[in-house]
């Protein structure tokens, strides 16, 4: 599924905290490498500079990729990852776009500038930008968080993946399945979430008119029983699909406002890689969960993988 990622920095040390993601990813699942660097008409005098910094960055990438590579005992006819650097001049988020269909890009990693995320990029709107016109998958991760664990040395590694019941959101599958099958000493971890939101009494309701002859709290009990009875199917199902990972697989059913739970279930779990789709073409303005999706990226510290459906395995 994934054969070459564009890794995306602006010369900052920021933005290279998407480094041991990158040497990860690269000597796991033996991905081409391509660091790039934009530039606008201001920096054109800068031109030396940032071709050595890119190429010095492209060195250190391919020389801990080849590291790794050998902790791992890759055989000696894998193909070896290629890694380069390269500049672009003009509008950030036009030529990182433009860059990325031109050269066949599968996967594009880019860094946000704080825990403010997407909203305060030190390269203005182009996080925005990127992540809602990207024909590709985007990793996201956040920079500037303190005491963050470095992605090589996290304990474990777990996918999370919240799903709503939806094909649209199943659509993110595929990419859960791949990124499990990474080469790793350790089985990696999924989790597959899925979020029981409690129904909201219409201001009209009333048990006498309707004829339900429970209490709204009874009612809201048994709806609760019910979503969480399906959910179980539903997830047990899914978990089906990917027992052949070989990762530990693990369902997970929360109650409560889908957004507000699925923040603060991955704020207690720090090693995780969020996995969710976006709802068509439009990105993050519509999302599977409408607002949800939107909410979640903004609202943690966790690394993660945006894939619009249309996005499948070919």
């Amino acid at each position: 599924m994934y054969r070459k990622m564009l890794v995306l920095l602006d010369g900052s040390e920021l933005a290279e905290v998407v480094f041991p993601f990158a040497v990860e990813l690269a000597a796991r699942l033996d991905l081409e490498v391509v660091l790039l660097q934009v530039y606008s008409e201001l920096g054109r005098e800068f031109i030396p500079v940032h071709r050595a910094y890119i190429e010095r960055a492209a060195e250190t990438i391919r020389l801990q990729v080849e590291e790794l590579q050998e902790r791992l005992s890759v055989l000696p006819d894998a193909r070896v990852a290629e890694v380069r650097g390269e500049l672009a001049d003009g509008y950030y988020a036009e030529e990182i776009l433009h860059f990325a269909e031109e050269n066949t890009i599968d996967l594009i990693m880019m860094a946000s500038h704080g825990r403010s995320g997407i909203r305060r990029w030190r390269m203005g709107s182009v996080a925005d930008k990127v992540l809602r016109a990207s024909k590709v998958p985007v990793w996201f991760v956040h920079a500037g968080i303190e005491d963050a664990t470095p992605y090589n040395q996290w304990p474990s590694k777990t996918f999370l993946v919240p799903l709503d019941g939806s094909e649209r959101a199943e659509s993110v599958l595929p990419h859960v399945r791949t990124l499990a099958k990474q080469r790793t000493i350790t089985p990696m971890n999924i989790t597959l979430l899925r979020v029981c939101d409690p129904p909201i009494a219409p201001s009209y309701y009333s048990p006498e008119l309707s004829g339900v002859p429970l209490n709204w709290g009874e009612f809201m009990e048994q709806e609760m029983t019910r979503c969480k009875h399906v959910a179980i199917e539903y997830l047990a199902e899914l978990a089906k699909r990917l027992q052949d990972t070989g990762a530990h697989i693990t369902p997970e059913i929360l109650v409560g406002k889908a957004a507000d739970e699925i923040i603060t279930y991955a704020g207690k779990n720090p090693y995780s890689v969020v996995v969710m789709t976006t709802h068509g073409r439009s990105g993050l303005s519509r999302l599977v969960y409408g607002s949800v999706a939107e909410s979640v990226l903004l609202g943690i510290s966790n690394p993660t993988l945006v894939i619009k459906p249309a996005q499948q395995d070919s």
